[in-house]
């Protein structure tokens, strides 16, 4: 099976197109070499993907008919991701929402003179 429809049918990536895209940008290693999306993968095989800032490690445990259940499948791949990977997307997600939280939209001139006294920045003002 094509690593890139192996992804989309164990639900790392939401359409195929989007797992090929992976593959095409260098985001997919298999057995430690980047493939193409073409490239077939193996029960046995291991896999490293960079999704969303993660670096997942799975290794194939068996090959799919088509796309399945998220409940089912665990029996066609072992997860053998690091904690370490998901506590450091955790820090990513909170450094961003010290500054901005999301939906506030562009920094008002108001925040941008509160920043810069925080820094210890003088208007060109003043």
């Amino acid at each position: 099976m094509r690593v890139d429809k192996f992804l989309w049918s164990t639900r790392y990536f939401k359409t195929r197109s989007k797992a090929t895209d992976a593959a095409k940008k260098g985001r997919i290693r298999v057995n430690e070499s980047i493939v193409k999306p073409a490239r077939d993968v193996y029960p046995g095989d291991i896999i490293n993907l960079r999704k969303d800032q993660i670096d997942y490690v799975i290794e194939v445990m068996d090959l799919p008919a088509s796309r399945v259940g998220n409940k089912i499948v665990d029996l066609y791949r072992l997860d053998r991701t690091p904690k370490e990977n998901f506590e450091a997307r955790k820090m990513i997600e909170l450094n961003q929402d010290y500054y901005r939280r999301k939906g506030e939209g562009r920094p008002t001139k108001k925040d941008r003179r509160d920043l810069g006294q925080v820094l210890g920045q003088q208007d060109e003002e003043e």
